[in-house]
């Protein structure tokens, strides 16, 4: 296997980059089919192609420039870039897809060199009455020289005849500006084309091969001396150059022939021209240059596919992998290239060819852009380019890519969609430790956060009308009880934002803050298997007392401060209820809502019935405890679960509570039935005993409570023996249901 993707004897500069870039975009599709795009759609239209595929060439270029200033680029081009921002899973995926473009194109550029020989083919038939019937007489020896030449030369011979190759190219298109043509047509109107055109979209599709040149000089990028500079440079000149040109071409054939003689013609550029057989011969060369570009490139793709291990064989990543001693030549991925290009060329249909290409080529764009476009948002200081793009530019590209995709055509487009999925698949079941998108995502969901974080503590709270829970918990008992946590799961679910928080009790210091990272790993692990929107976090402190007074202060996740606090303690064992007693007022004076939890036996039980225990005292309490029976039946686990309401006044005052309740719940729009309102008359003294008889089946029964009944410990733990966990609520101020 190669020891590296770079080239030790790498000695290109910046002008290779430049000319493989441009005589792929100045290449077959200038030549044969851009003249015939004019008559189909129109001078306008054209000029809509180019304004189009420049939409997304133009945000690529930027964003390539970009990345390739941030990284050391090594060899594999727009599959190393790609591979080391998403990850080796999603890289490889879209590598492959990108290589087999690239394989593609090879036979592409070869059927339309033998496209070139038409008017030899025609004059050879007229001259010796001998007719080649098809133009695979020409491009299958083609292939073969081809092949022979990468096999035994590499990179460095095609780079010697890229530079001839280009200066013919160039040649042959000023002579196509400096002709006259003598088959102008009488009157030129930009918007003329043939009656019953094809389709716009078909028309780009087949032109949009023109535009992928960005991607050839891309490819270079293992053999070049310096990558940071040749690249960006490269590449942006040539898609500023080869867009000009372009729109210099469209003009030419619109006021130099008719739409219906630009359509019957594949070679018109003949006919205009000063020198009409230099068009064939410019052909030849754009289609030979644009061949050695692909068949050069190609291969370098795969090595460099093969080097990260992609493939799910070692051996077969080892056999990519490998290059050739001296010089890091790519031989068995140029062997494999061939194979392929010799199966299209097979096929010679120029048309069909081009449609994969564009395809495959539209989401490597796309993807190249939109990794420029996640770098912006996650702002990580390690991306630090020295060419800036615009992030308004990526997002351009990477949503017109995808978008001009299924307008090119929508079965292909979701065929080569299904077929990167399939890849990726399989990739992903052989690198599992590879996780493709996490680190870049990652980095947007921080900055994300951040930002909604910010303009949420700016926001005025004041004005917000509705309540919805930010709680905090602080346990020392996490791993001995799960249900404080289940309690702030279901509030925070769907609802609110809850933060669970174990307390450690001691100094600060390094012993205690290792052991601190460790429980938190242990709390991430314990709750991930668990439907949770839970933030965890430890905190250690010298007493149970100073670490409340750090957590009320806490500023919150939801960037608007934490409103309610939820202790627990066990009804067997109710020790730490002195330590809940002995800090209310810590927890009191900065604002909370306080919700204690009672744990039994008996925990949750079903989780099919919440009762709710209003009595005359709960004026305050009332509207907080029914909102949080109605949030906690937003969790999944309660999908199943009825709230059922005891309200529990003195007989006299029965009737008119009961209607009261029932005019809350109505303009609250809660979902709760008349029929579970149920009115309980006490006597003083059996409030407790009237409880156990109705809710001894319930799954959780919440009780309000005085901050005055805090003096008091029996309150809490004596008298409910039978009931299940009961969560006792305390307002801090009356809270509204709208």
């Amino acid at each position: 296997m190669a020891k590296s993707l770079v080239n030790t004897n790498a000695k290109f500069g910046t002008l290779p980059v430049f000319l493989t870039a441009l005589s792929t975009i100045l290449g077959a599709i200038l030549f044969l089919r851009f003249g015939w795009a004019v008559g189909q759609v129109g001078f306008i239209g054209v000029i809509g192609i180019i304004v189009l595929g420049h939409i997304v060439t133009i945000p690529t270029a930027f964003a390539v420039a970009e990345i390739a200033t941030n990284q050391r680029v090594q060899g594999g081009g727009a599959y190393y870039i790609i591979s080391r921002s998403f990850g080796l899973n999603i890289g490889g995926a879209i590598g492959i897809a990108l290589y087999l473009s690239q394989a593609i194109s090879v036979a592409f550029y070869v059927i339309a060199f033998g496209e070139a020989f038409e008017p030899v083919i025609k004059w050879i038939g007229e001259t010796y009455n001998f007719f080649i019937p098809d133009r695979r007489w020409i491009s299958i020896p083609t292939m073969v020289l081809l092949s022979g030449l990468i096999l035994t030369k590499g990179a460095n011979v095609g780079m010697k005849a890229l530079y001839v190759v280009v200066a013919i190219l160039l040649t042959s298109i000023a002579m196509f500006f400096l002709g006259d043509s003598t088959i102008k047509p009488e009157v030129v109107n930009f918007h003329s084309r043939i009656p019953n055109n094809l389709n716009f979209f078909f028309v780009f599709t087949i032109i949009f091969p023109a535009f992928t040149g960005l991607a050839a000089g891309l490819g270079l990028s293992g053999d070049l001396k310096d990558p940071k500079k040749s690249i960006p440079r490269g590449t942006l000149w040539a898609t500023v150059v080869g867009m000009l040109v372009y729109i210099a071409v469209a003009y030419k054939f619109a006021v130099s022939a008719t739409p219906e003689d630009l359509v019957a013609d594949q070679l018109i550029m003949s006919k205009i021209a000063i020198w009409g057989p230099i068009i064939p011969i410019g052909l030849a060369a754009a289609s030979l240059s644009s061949a050695l570009g692909s068949i050069m490139v190609a291969p370098r793709t795969l090595q460099a596919i093969g080097y990260d291990d992609i493939f799910p064989q070692s051996h077969l990543n080892r056999w990519f992998a490998k290059g050739r001693q001296n010089d890091n030549e790519p031989i068995n991925g140029s062997l494999i290239t061939i194979i392929i290009a010799f199966v299209f060329v097979v096929v010679g249909d120029v048309d069909f060819v081009a449609q994969i290409i564009s395809m495959f080529f539209m989401v490597t764009y796309s993807a190249i852009c939109l990794i420029s476009l996640l770098e912006h948002f996650a702002a990580d200081p390690a991306y630090r380019p020295t060419f800036r793009s615009s992030w308004h530019l990526s997002l351009i590209g990477t949503l017109s890519s995808l978008w001009l995709m299924f307008q090119m055509n929508a079965t292909y487009a979701a065929v080569s969609v299904v077929i990167m999925a399939i890849i990726y698949y399989v990739i992903m079941l052989n690198n599992e430790e590879n996780q493709g998108l996490n680190k870049l995502f990652r980095g947007v969901i921080f900055q994300l956060s951040r930002q909604l974080q910010i303009m949420l503590q700016r926001a005025d709270s004041e004005k917000d009308k509705s309540w919805r829970p930010f709680g905090v918990c602080i346990s020392h008992d996490t791993f001995k009880r799960r249900s404080a946590f289940d309690i702030m799961r279901w509030i925070s679910y769907k609802y609110g934002f809850g933060t669970y928080i174990h307390f450690i009790k001691g100094l600060l210091n390094e012993k205690n803050t290792t052991e601190s990272k460790k429980i938190l790993d242990r709390l991430i692990q314990l709750s991930a298997g668990s439907q949770n929107r839970v933030y965890l976090d430890t905190i250690i402190s010298p007493s149970y007392t100073s670490a409340i007074a750090q957590v009320v202060q806490l500023s919150g996740i939801s960037g608007k401060g934490n409103n309610l606090i939820l202790f627990e303690f066990s009804r067997t064992d109710p020790g730490n209820l002195k330590e809940i007693t002995g800090n209310y007022q810590i927890v009191e004076s900065a604002g909370f809502d306080i919700c204690i939890l009672n744990t039994s036996y008996k925990s949750f039980g079903y989780k099919k019935e919440i009762h709710i225990w209003i009595s005359p005292e709960d004026y305050v309490n009332a509207n907080l405890m029914i909102l949080l029976g109605y949030i906690i039946l937003g969790h999944p686990e309660w999908k199943k679960g009825k709230i059922k309401i005891f309200a529990l006044y003195p007989e006299q005052e029965v009737e008119e509570k009961r209607n009261q309740l029932l005019e809350l719940i109505k303009a609250g729009r809660l979902p709760i039935s008349p029929s579970n309102i149920s009115m309980v008359t006490f006597e003083s003294g059996d409030r407790k005993s009237k409880i156990m008889k109705y809710s001894a089946d319930a799954d959780l029964t919440i009780i309000g409570f005085s901050t005055d009944a805090l003096r008091n410990i029996e309150e809490f733990s004596e008298g409910y023996n039978d009931l299940g966990n009961i969560l006792f609520v305390s307002s801090n101020r009356a809270k509204a249901i709208n």
